[in-house]
This record gives structure tokens, sequence and C-alpha cells, in this order.
């Protein structure tokens, strides 16, 4: 089985850093030229597909309002091509209390979930907004998921190469979101960074095409592995050699991880202003996580909180 190193040899030039800031795909990377062209193809369709999509957009965000307490469409942070952070929109699936004690993950049947969000989710509805992401070039429909500023700091110290799918502009779906379940651990991040990786270096317009046309046809509920198997996307074999159900695989939870950097991090010489910190406790209870608790996700194992709680996502 390939390694990281060997699936992606290109990826970091010698002699450089992999720090967030200033990454982008090496002009001597064989697939240079197709990315370079996929990202104006892909604004352009994106385009194309938002303008039939905005009554849609609009009927589930009334909806939405309608069915719970809290806007219709929430944004996030994320962090995007070369470390450069940006608003990612998504239609609300969430309580807008769902973060209230900090960031985690989901958990399968998570209870934070709205009814209605359920249905958003299982058709991927909630994705849309993201759309917006895409025509303002900041997002492309096929890609790694875009993460938040915190958690990328958080991974990139744990899972070696973890900033090299910064190389790169995110995707509203992704070789990871259509092959494997949503993130619960260390080792389930672990394994998505393969897929990653390994679609940055054989990415294709026949292979990009055919991951777009399925997550269209997800909105039937056509069983995911019955779909990648059909079109021949499947690629599970990649991430064997890490079984996310192992006895000696190593499976660490969010909360852990984020339980050993603060105990890392030196105490706070001095505090906020009064304003500030009312400001920062705003943004961090804004927080929130999008997680997929179906069999077939696309989503992000997190989700962030609403446009009017001033929540970044």
């Amino acid at each position: 089985m390939q390694t990281i190193e060997q699936l992606f040899p290109e990826a970091i030039p010698s002699g450089s850093d992999q720090s967030c800031g200033g990454q982008s795909l090496p002009a001597n990377h064989r697939r240079y030229r197709y990315f370079t062209a996929k990202y104006r193809v892909e604004r352009a369709l994106g385009f194309g597909l938002l303008v039939p999509a905005m009554p849609l957009i609009a009927l589930c965000w009334c909806v939405v309002k309608i069915t719970s307490r809290g806007p219709g469409i929430y944004r996030q942070t994320r962090v995007g091509h070369e470390g450069k952070t940006f608003q990612v929109l998504k239609l609300r699936t969430m309580r807008v209390d769902a973060e209230a004690n900090g960031p985690q993950w989901s958990s399968k049947g998570d209870s934070r979930i709205t009814r209605l969000g359920r249905v958003l989710r299982k058709l991927h509805l909630d994705e849309l907004p993201q759309l917006v992401n895409v025509v303002k070039g900041e997002m492309v429909l096929v890609g790694p998921r875009p993460e938040r500023p915190e958690f990328v700091a958080l991974l990139s110290e744990v899972i070696p190469g973890y900033e090299r799918r910064l190389i790169v502009k995110p995707g509203i779906t992704g070789m990871a979101q259509i092959n494997l379940p949503p993130d619960t651990d260390l080792r389930s991040v672990e394994r998505k960074q393969i897929l990653d990786l390994y679609h940055i270096d054989n990415a294709n317009f026949w292979l990009d095409k055919r991951m777009v046309l399925l997550t269209a046809f997800r909105v039937l509920s056509i069983s995911n592995d019955r779909l990648t198997r059909l079109m021949g996307l499947d690629r599970k074999e990649l991430v064997q050699h890490l079984p996310a159900d192992s006895a000696d695989s190593t499976s660490t939870p969010l909360s852990t991880l984020m339980a050993e950097t603060a105990a890392k991090q030196p105490p706070r010489k001095a505090s906020l202003p009064a304003e500030q910190e009312d400001e920062a406790g705003d943004f961090h209870a804004g927080w929130d996580a999008d997680e997929e608790p179906w069999d077939d996700e696309t989503h992000d194992s997190w989700e962030g909180m609403s446009l009017s709680e001033n929540s970044p996502r």
C-alpha cells in the first residue's frame, strides 16, 4: 500500500516549509495545468447551477425559519486554498445552541439535528448555498472539504502532511466524502486525508465529472456504495491499511485532542477589554457541529452557528 508521500511526492517542494501560509500546487506537479483550468470551468459551472438553485434555496430557507428558532442560513470561517480563510454558507440543520458546550464531532443520530435538518442532509440540500462560495472563487465543486482554522491547526500537529490538502481549493464534494463515513475520531481523518491527496494527484475531467454526478444522484437516495461501485469511484482499498475499527488502531476522539492541546497552551497573561471579551464569547458560542448521521454523507463532521449569532461559518 502506498504511503502519503508516495501518492503525493510533488506536493511540497524540496526545502519549503509546510505551514499553511503560501502553500499552492507546485507548477511542476503533473496536474497543475488541469487544476488551473478546473478553477475557471467550475466557477462558471457553479454560476450556471446557482441560478436555477436559487428558488429551491429560498424555499428551504423559509421552511427552516418556520420550523425552528434561528436564521435559515448560517456561515462559518473555514480554511481554504493556501491557508486563506473564508466564510462558508449552508442551510442550518441544527439547533442554534448545538455547540453551547464547545466544538465537538457529531455522532450518528445526533439529537441536535432538527427534524427538517435530517431531511435536508439526507437530500444534501443544505449544501446548495455553497454554490455562492464556488461563484466567488473560494471553493470548487470537487475537492477536499474545508475545515475550521482551529481544527486545521490541531490536526496538522498530529497528522503528517495534513496541510498538503490546502494546496488546492476546497470542494463541495470529494473523493473522501463519497467513499468514507463522517469523521468521528483521528483515524477517520487520517483515512480521508489519504483519499484527498489521492484525488489531487490523479484529478482529471472524467473523474471529477463522475463525482459531481454521483453527488447529484444522491438526491434520489440511491445507495452510496452502489453508486460508487457503479461509477468506478470506489477507492476504499487505498485505506485498507488503516482500518476504521481495529484492536491495534489509534482512534483518538476530538475531545481528547482538544484537551491535550489546551493543556500545552501557556496561561493567558492579560485579559481582553470587556467589549472584546463579549465579542469573543459570542464568536465561540456560535460554533456548531456538522456531521452526517447516514451512511452516505458528503457533509462535514462539525457544523457552525447562525448569521444572527455572529457565527463565522
